[in-house]
């Protein structure tokens, strides 16, 4: 079944998802699938293909979909009028510093969540995020002045 769901498809991971949904759908429907010489496997093929089709489908919706979204300048989208001049001084800071004050402050992730998230310790979000407040403050004062 899975060489079939391969065939059919373009991701391998898609076609372990048809095999799978196929199965479910055998246990789901166990009372009134129809057997053929005592076996399930025309059936299962037929739903895998079936299953193969619609995810085939929904990936191209979905790509379709991807292709038509507005594209920001920055991966975290830091981009619009800017009056006060923050998000400029925020696109200055380190990278490794305005991911941590863009999943922390801005999106408002707890440090564990933005920990696992970057894949850094706790420690590390605290510490780079003192850095970033710090040299944030130096530049916000510095044009106001």
């Amino acid at each position: 079944m899975f060489r079939h769901a391969c065939r059919l498809l373009t991701a391998r991971e898609d076609a372990k998802d048809a095999v799978t949904i196929a199965f479910f759908e055998l246990w789901r429907k166990r009372a009134s699938v129809r057997l053929v010489e005592g076996s399930p496997l025309p059936w299962l093929l037929n739903t895998v293909g079936h299953s193969a089709r619609n995810l085939e489908r929904s990936s191209r919706r979905y790509r379709a979909l991807i292709a038509r979204a507005p594209r920001r300048e920055s991966p975290w989208g830091l981009s619009g009028r800017d009056e006060s001049g923050v998000l400029a001084a925020l696109k200055r800071l380190p990278a490794r510093e305005q991911s941590v004050v863009v999943l922390r402050v801005l999106e408002g992730y707890p440090e564990r969540a933005t920990a696992q998230t970057l894949g850094i310790p706790q420690g590390t979000v605290k510490s780079r995020l003192a850095r970033a407040r710090a040299k944030l403050r130096d530049e916000i004062t510095a044009m106001e002045a």
